[in-house]
């Protein structure tokens, strides 16, 4: 059985007590893949993990697909194999491989591949791995082959979206009336922009189940803040009183009853009490500031629930 292991390219967002975040300009959700590198192909030495997860990131950034942070049902891989080995007398004495890389863009869950092709390279060094290692640095990662490769997989997901739109929304609001919104969410904050009529509509469907969502985190941080408040009225208390009061977002129904109970705070605790509430950002853009929550929480849900290594044995 071939597993993976999934190299991420983004550092995830954090939510934190002051809207940091929403201080950055919204980038446009592009089409991304995640890269997984193989484990257990034969003659792969460690140290080629990292390099052959920097040349899939290349051959996606470099034909406009970004390398997606995490996992994600839509993924790019390659599965290097000598083909054949030369000894080359010295002094010193060197190795001389030449190397075909198999590139695939896949559907994780469907277990389709949308896009394949192969290059070859050549290595040489003073043993295999090190030769191993020669002949994947010297990959040509912009060949036209590869330019043809990514533009044939980034159209098989857009197609994917175009033809799926409606049924992901619909499943997104059948989570949402389950209280699964973080999932609902992660699924529409994965339709990329680049699939113009579904992220819309995915937006649109968003702001509904986003404002459900903050609504339902309201009312129970805010009742959990106020029972801590009220059980010890001291600093201890006003620690978790924050710990539960740096959940409720600005336009949560009940916004306006937690800045009461955190003035209460504040004013007892004075200097004492370093938490400061979740605020919009005057100079920035109040869409692109829900926009980039909505992605916060999509990006914390597909962090949380995903493992490291998968199956992807049935591509090869």
């Amino acid at each position: 059985m071939k597993k993976v292991i999934i190299f991420t390219a983004i550092a995830a967002m954090i939510i934190c007590p002051v809207w940091l975040q929403a201080q950055t300009k919204n980038v446009p959700s592009a089409i991304a893949l995640s890269v997984m590198v193989p484990e257990g192909i034969n003659g792969l030495p460690d140290a080629a993990k990292t390099l052959l997860s920097n040349k899939l990131k290349q051959v996606a950034t470099a034909n406009g697909i970004a390398a997606k942070e995490g996992f994600g049902r839509f993924f790019v891989t390659a599965v290097p194999a000598v083909t054949t080995k030369d000894i080359v007398s010295g002094p010193p004495q060197q190795i001389a491989q030449n190397m075909e890389i198999t590139f695939y863009i896949a559907d994780y869950f469907d277990q389709k591949i949308f896009a394949s092709t192969s290059i070859s390279s050549k290595g040489v060094g003073t043993n295999d791995a090190k030769a191993y290692l020669d002949a994947l640095k010297n990959a040509n990662t912009n060949s036209p082959q590869l330019k043809a490769f990514v533009e044939t997989g980034k159209q098989k997901i857009i197609d994917y979206y175009i033809a799926q739109c409606d049924n992901i929304i619909k499943k997104a609001n059948s989570l949402a009336g389950q209280k699964n919104f973080e999932e609902a969410i992660y699924l529409l904050t994965s339709i990329p922009e680049a699939v113009p009529d579904c992220y819309d509509k995915a937006l649109n469907a968003t702001r509904i189940i986003f404002q459900q969502y903050i609504d339902y985190l309201c009312d129970i941080n805010l009742a959990h803040a106020k029972s801590a408040w009220i059980a010890e009225q001291n600093s201890a208390g006003a620690q978790k009183a924050g710990e539960y009061l740096r959940f409720i977002y600005p336009e949560a129904r009940c916004y306006s009853e937690a800045e009461i109970i955190y003035k209460e705070i504040k004013d007892k605790i004075l200097d004492d009490w370093k938490f400061v509430m979740k605020i919009y950002q005057d100079d920035v853009d109040l869409e692109s500031q829900r926009i980039s929550a909505w992605r916060e929480v999509g990006i914390a849900f597909g962090e949380n629930q995903q493992p490291t290594t998968y199956n992807i044995g049935w591509l090869w």
